[in-house]
């Protein structure tokens, strides 16, 4: 059981600093290529424009660039950033904006500290479980039980 539960904990680990982090940085100057993720800061026209089909107090728009033509973007919207804090989750439904609605455009970066931290917490807690019992007793056979205390002979205890 021990060695199970460390394997998982270690391919969990494992999965997650090969996925790694990823943060939202400021896009270098650079138009975003079709098929990067980007999010968009949305101005006060773009809410007004985009507010029937996004909602009226969006404030960021996140999302995998489908087509950059003629001043627009399509993107394939996975998350929205609402004015007061909230966030709705997309599953890429697609969605034009034009340039002149955005503010500011972010890059999706892999971020080597978080990726790091994370699997340093990994490696922990497996070097944890390694060096800890897993079953919490320190009984060999918690089915069994002394007859007697001078007596070193164990019983079963029957199951109900």
């Amino acid at each position: 059981m021990a060695r199970r539960s460390i394997a998982v904990v270690g391919f969990l680990t494992l999965g997650t600093s090969l996925a790694g982090c990823y943060t939202l940085q400021p896009a270098r100057g650079v138009t975003p290529a079709v098929g990067e993720m980007v999010a968009f800061d949305v101005n006060d026209a773009g809410r007004v424009a985009l507010g029937g089909s996004l909602g009226p107090e969006i404030a960021q728009i996140e999302g995998r660039v489908v087509e950059h033509a003629s001043g627009e973007y399509v993107l394939a919207v996975s998350n929205v950033t609402l004015l007061r804090g909230g966030q709705q989750v997309w599953t890429g439904e697609q969605v034009r904006i034009k340039s002149d609605y955005v503010t500011s455009t972010y890059e999706r970066r892999f971020s080597r500290g978080r990726t790091a931290a994370i699997s340093i917490v990994g490696v922990g807690l497996v070097a944890y479980l390694v060096t800890r019992s897993i079953k919490g007793s320190g009984r060999e056979d918690e089915d069994t039980i002394p007859i007697d205390s001078a007596q070193t002979q164990l019983i079963p205890i029957p199951n109900p």
